[in-house]
C-alpha cells in the first residue's frame, strides 16, 4: 500500500515580493545557517500540512474549489518583521477581514468535506506571516538575527487573487495547484 502524501495550503505572494522573501531566506541560510525555510516557496500558510492519499486528490481539489468559488479577493499589506521566540523570524503582515474570512471558510470546508482539521500551533490562534527563518535557527543565532531584523523596515502590498495547494515531493514543497478567488 502506498504511503500518504503530504500537502498544505497557502498564499504565495507575487513577484517582486516573492523574490524579496526568497532573498531573505537565502540570507538567513548563509549568515545564520537556517536552511529549513528554503524547502518551500515563500508563502503565508492557510492550512497546516496534512496527509492524504494521492489517488483521492480530486476530493481535496473539490473542497478547495468550493472554498475559492465562495471567497473574494482581498489586499494584504506587509510591514516589517516579527518573531516567535526562540526560533522563527518572519515578514509581518496585516490581517485583513478577507484573510480571516478565507482562513475560517477553508478550515470549515476542510473539516466538513474531508475531516481534516487545521490545528492552531500551540494554541496561538491564526497569526498570518511569511517565514524567512525557523526550526533550525539556533537560539543563540536567533538573538543575533532578531537584533538585526526587529527594526528593519519592509513595506509592500498585493491583492490576493488565489491560494495554492502545495505538495511535498520527498525533499521540498512544490506549488501543486492554484485556486482562484472571486473578483
Amino acid at each position: 500500500m502506498k504511503d500518504l502524501d503530504l500537502y498544505f495550503i497557502a498564499i504565495i505572494p507575487p513577484n517582486p515580493i516573492k523574490e524579496v522573501a526568497q532573498q531573505w531566506k537565502e540570507y538567513f541560510s548563509e549568515k545564520y545557517n537556517s536552511k529549513a525555510a528554503l524547502k518551500s516557496p515563500p508563502h503565508i500558510t492557510l492550512h497546516m500540512p496534512f496527509k492524504w492519499k494521492e489517488e483521492k486528490e480530486n476530493r481535496i481539489f473539490e473542497a478547495l474549489e468550493k472554498t475559492a468559488s465562495s471567497s473574494y479577493t482581498f489586499d494584504l499589506v506587509m510591514n516589517g518583521f516579527g518573531a516567535f521566540e526562540p526560533r522563527v523570524i518572519y515578514m509581518a503582515l496585516n490581517k485583513p477581514e478577507g484573510l480571516s474570512l478565507l482562513y475560517k471558510h477553508l478550515a470549515t470546508v476542510m473539516k466538513k468535506e474531508l475531516n481534516i482539521f487545521n490545528s492552531d500551533y500551540k494554541n496561538r490562534g491564526y497569526h498570518p506571516h511569511l517565514t524567512v527563518a525557523f526550526r533550525d535557527l539556533k537560539k543563540a543565532k536567533f538573538a543575533e538575527a532578531w537584533s538585526e531584523f526587529q527594526e528593519k523596515e519592509y513595506e509592500a502590498n498585493f491583492k490576493v487573487h488565489h491560494f495554492h495547494l502545495l505538495k511535498h515531493n520527498g525533499k521540498n514543497w512544490e506549488n501543486y495547484k492554484a485556486f482562484e478567488l472571486i473578483q
